[in-house]
């Protein structure tokens, strides 16, 4: 099962076996790299943890635990959750700072308690597989089991096909779940107990002056960057072109004191390059910057691998340029990077926020001729053609306009127009997926935190993106599986609760001023970054996807795995409908058929790749042998122990 997950800790492995316990840790070594070799206890022995992630205040709380009386054998930070947890049980939680999914085995009391970070950067599954509760970092690992079966969920592939995402409580898989974002599990003899929240994100306004409010943002920017600089290697950043990376590398830049190394996608197809605002960004900071420049040809070779590490159909070939940019950092003999993410959702950056507002605002007249022109400045790719663009755009927006109570309005639009990719799925799996449980959108309302509905309606559209894209999606099938897929650690500074937290507390104009996008937070660092970054509108990320799977040059899988008898062995789509929207991207030859119709054909390959890879031909398994292995409270560190026979 260790095995499984080499790519996310190959520096060693540890193994500790307790009577009907078992846990293995990969470590990718970070803090203190030769005293830090996982499980680490307290100095009694009592309380053994492994964790994936890093403590990023580990110092002060080091420092802390040492002033009550706890004696430190390392320098690494998962001795100090051991100590934590020792300290202040639970309550050890909210003192982290830090992105991590920790397990702390107390001896003592047969108990296990596995938590997970505060937005979930970290993954963290739970199965229950031929009578054991299981958890690992990834479900592949799940899946080695002698007791897993190797199926696909219909409902987690149909909330995908709505979502984006699954929703914490199941994945892709049969039988395997999340733990959720800020959550723990305790399980002890008599079984796990209930699954507990331990923090959440309120949105709850203040109105303070705004130069008050700006200083603080951008102090607490530079301490939660200097705090995921903390490492025993070097650290290093992405430079994408936009504000959210450029401000945190000019941070990085300052508080390093050394030459810093930046990363960024380069695209041969101008439509989705910002190689010009990298520049600038390189230019004001003085960076060492390596460009990663990304073809058709390269993200379509890299596409299955992205599938295996993703462990999720998707329906973007986005994470592919985000893997060979982390191979980039990996060939560079680096292992940690900073990047941007979370910064668009927390202040407002995306262009579905501006949208909920235009569409209120038109909802208040909706007869008005004029407000619907509002979303042609929202889709400008729609200019060229002006009266067509200005008649389909209203049609679009039209939809549901006054069903102002729907706890989904800002994203229904966007669930509705994804869910239209339900057409290629084959209906037994529909029907499969619809006696098992409520609708994708059911689910999603009932999993909505208390107090919801008294949100503003900016702050529930961002608790909606928050859920779904951010968790669900971005840093789960761009970020973290994208980056540890070539054992490189992503650190996320906007993503620091004390950020997040501010965040939460800026008055809806402080987010989004008319339909100016993360107004607090352009002002707060305009005197980090060169102004045309500053001033530029968000450009959402993109990689290209006909040009990628479509036409002679397309790869070799797309073809086999989409063969009409290759479809219908599967039993997960619906080939004639497959085999039509495969005829209309070869016929146009590269060009963009529609967003619909291109996550659709994206989401029917990554199905299948899915199915081949990890469910019909996993590769073969393989063994780790352990560097490290303690058998109750004993350490071996015999390289050769045979653990088939530890008792």
């Amino acid at each position: 099962m260790a095995a499984e997950i080499r790519h996310r800790g190959p520096d060693s492995a540890g193994l500790y076996l307790d009577g009907a316990f078992g846990m293995a840790c990969t470590r990718l070594a970070i803090v203190d790299v030769e005293g830090g070799d996982q499980p680490l206890s307290d100095e009694h022995g009592r309380f053994w943890a492994m964790q994936n992630g890093e403590i990023y205040n580990y110092v002060e709380l080091r420092a802390e635990l040492a002033s009550l009386g706890h004696v430190f054998a390392t320098d690494s930070d998962t001795e100090v959750v051991a100590h934590a947890f020792r300290q202040w049980g639970r309550g050890c939680l909210a003192r982290f700072n830090g992105d991590f999914a920790v397990a702390v085995w107390d001896r003592d009391r047969r108990e296990l308690f596995l938590a997970r970070d505060r937005f979930g950067v970290r993954p963290l599954y739970l199965a229950d597989t031929g009578g054991d509760l299981c958890f690992a970092s990834e479900v592949k690992a799940l899946l080695r089991h002698p007791g897993a079966s190797r199926a696909l969920d219909p409902q987690g592939i149909v909330e995908t096909f709505t979502l984006w995402s699954t929703l914490p409580e199941r994945s892709a898989f049969a039988g395997v779940r999340e733990l959720p974002p800020a959550h723990y599990l305790i399980v002890g003899p008599a079984g796990p107990g209930r699954v507990t929240r331990w923090w959440g994100l309120e949105f709850e306004p203040e109105e303070r002056p705004e130069a008050d409010t700006l200083e603080e943002l951008d102090a607490l920017l530079v301490d939660a960057t200097r705090l995921r600089l903390r490492a025993d290697v070097p650290v290093a950043a992405y430079v994408s072109g936009g504000l959210d990376s450029a401000a945190v590398a000019a941070i990085a830049a300052r508080e390093t004191g050394s030459e810093l190394d930046a990363f960024g996608i380069g695209f041969t197809d101008g439509r989705f390059d910002g190689s010009s605002f990298q520049d600038d960004v390189v230019r004001d900071l003085g960076v060492r910057f390596h460009r990663t420049l990304v073809d058709a040809a390269a993200i379509g070779d890299a596409l299955p691998r992205v599938v295996e590490l993703a462990e999720t159909p998707l329906l973007r070939t986005a994470p592919a340029p985000l893997l060979l940019l982390s191979e980039a950092v990996h060939d560079a003999g680096l292992r940690v990077v900073l990047t941007g993410e979370g910064a668009d959702e927390l202040f407002a950056g995306y262009d579905i926020f501006k949208e909920d507002k235009v569409r209120r605002f038109w909802a208040r007249d909706p007869s008005s001729r004029l407000r619907p022109l509002l979303f042609a400045r929202l889709n400008r790719f729609l200019a060229a053609d002006v009266a067509r663009g200005r008649s389909f755009l209203a049609g679009f927006y039209a939809r549901d306009l006054l069903a102002l109570d729907d706890p989904l309005y800002s994203h229904r639009l966007r669930f509705v127009n994804t869910a239209r990719c339900l057409r290629l799925l084959d209906p037994e799996l529909l029907r499969a997926a619809e006696d098992g449980g409520p609708a994708p959108a059911e689910s999603l309302i009932d999993s909505l935190p208390p107090g919801f509905g008294g949100l503003s309606a900016l702050s529930r559209a961002q608790v909606l993106e928050i859920t779904t894209f951010l968790q669900g999606y971005l840093l789960h099938g761009q970020g973290d599986r994208m980056l540890m897929g070539n054992s490189v650690e992503g650190r996320f500074p906007y993503l620091d609760h004390r950020v997040a937290e501010l965040a939460a507390r800026l008055p809806d104009s402080m987010r989004l001023r008319g339909l100016q996008e993360k107004y607090a937070l352009r002002r707060a660092v305009a005197h980090r970054v060169p102004p045309s970054v500053g001033a530029r509108a968000k450009q959402p990320y993109r990689a290209p996807i006909g040009q990628v799977l479509a036409g002679p040059g397309a790869p070799q899988y797309v073809r086999e795995l989409l063969d009409a008898s290759s479809v219908r062995t599967t039993g997960l789509l619906d080939a004639a409908a497959v085999g039509r929207l495969q005829r209309k991207l070869d016929a146009a030859g590269g060009a963009a058929i529609g967003e619909t119709d291109e996550m659709g054909f994206v989401g029917s390959l990554t199905l299948m790749l899915l199915h081949d890879r990890l469910v019909a031909h996993p590769p073969p398994a393989r063994t780790l042998e352990p560097d490290r292995v303690v058998v109750g409270a004993r350490v071996r560190q015999d390289r050769s122990v045979n653990v088939t026979n530890v008792p």
